[in-house]
């Protein structure tokens, strides 16, 4: 008897002590490869600035080691190493930084820069986030790779409840047709594929442009002209509101001028895929709610 509970106790103790073989994480990317890692990240190099946002506010932002040019929020994130720009990535400096994952912006980075990369045996996560609601999505993908499932996990839940608030309060008011505005010379916009027009139409707004095959397509002034948006909103380049969206107010006939629909949103809230494209998404919806209230006999 002495004996038998000895060798039961043994057996115990090496169950309880040894250690326990960790699954393997496995998640679909945007390309629809399954990127597979032994363990959660804990060396990953960002491709692009809203990336790295992403990862922070996913609870991964420890993990970083390395990141391209513009990763400037949260302000830690301007403390990491720069491997390029998201156009131009340094692979050279990518591989001295020893990263187990590498985050990859699909329609941002060069492809084949991102071959080499695997082709070398770093996982590769391709993302693109076409759809305001993808943001939550990406943020539950990067907790599960980098092992920070809770704090990622509580960050969509918080993102989808305001974007559900939005949604209730303003998709459903009178369209608004709008001609947003990312520079001037050559006159860009977007199209309906693009994130911008998913905030738009969260706020009733209709994007004049947005059937264009291209996801940011050049137009010409003639084309807006004949277009006649309600609303203009433009972004520009940093927090100052750009002087060339008020170089519309010579064409008086326009709907947008004649009702001073001229609207400013910084660029970092609503062109980067990341929680902050609500604060964006907001200041959208309360200028295209101020629009309707122009119009005659609306209050």
């Amino acid at each position: 008897m002495k004996r038998s509970r000895l060798v039961l106790m043994t057996l115990f103790s090496v169950l309880c002590f040894a250690p326990v073989a960790r699954a393997e994480l496995v998640v679909t990317d945007a390309n629809g490869a399954s990127v597979r890692l032994a363990a959660p990240a804990q060396r990953i190099v960002s491709l692009a600035p809203h990336i790295t946002e992403l990862l922070y506010a996913a609870g991964a932002g420890g993990h970083l080691v390395g990141v391209v040019e513009y990763s400037d929020y949260p302000a830690q994130a301007k403390k990491l190493p720069r491997v390029g720009s998201y156009t131009r990535p340094d692979l050279e400096a990518i591989l001295s930084l020893k990263p187990d994952l590498v985050l990859a912006w699909y329609s941002g980075n060069p492809p084949a820069a991102l071959e080499k990369l695997k082709a070398l045996g770093i996982a590769v996560y391709v993302s693109q986030p076409d759809r305001m609601t993808d943001v939550a999505v990406e943020l539950e993908r990067y907790g599960v790779l980098a092992g920070t499932e809770p704090a990622a996990h509580a960050a969509a839940a918080a993102f989808r409840a305001r974007y559900e608030s939005l949604k209730l309060r303003y998709s459903q008011r009178p369209p608004v047709a709008v001609f947003y505005q990312i520079w001037k010379q050559p006159l860009m916009t977007v199209n309906d594929k693009q994130i911008i027009s998913d905030a738009i139409r969260l706020c009733g707004g209709r994007n004049v442009f947005g059937s264009l095959p291209v996801l940011a397509p050049t137009v010409t002034v003639e084309a807006v002209l004949a277009a006649n948006p309600e609303a203009i909103v433009a972004s520009g380049m940093g927090d100052e509101r750009p002087e060339w969206l008020d170089d519309w107010r010579r064409w008086t006939a326009l709907t947008a001028v004649k009702q001073d629909n001229l609207y400013f949103i910084p660029p970092q809230e609503i062109q980067r895929h990341t929680p902050r494209l609500l604060d964006g998404a907001e200041k959208l919806c309360r200028a295209l709610e101020a629009t309707r209230a122009k119009r005659s006999g609306e209050r």
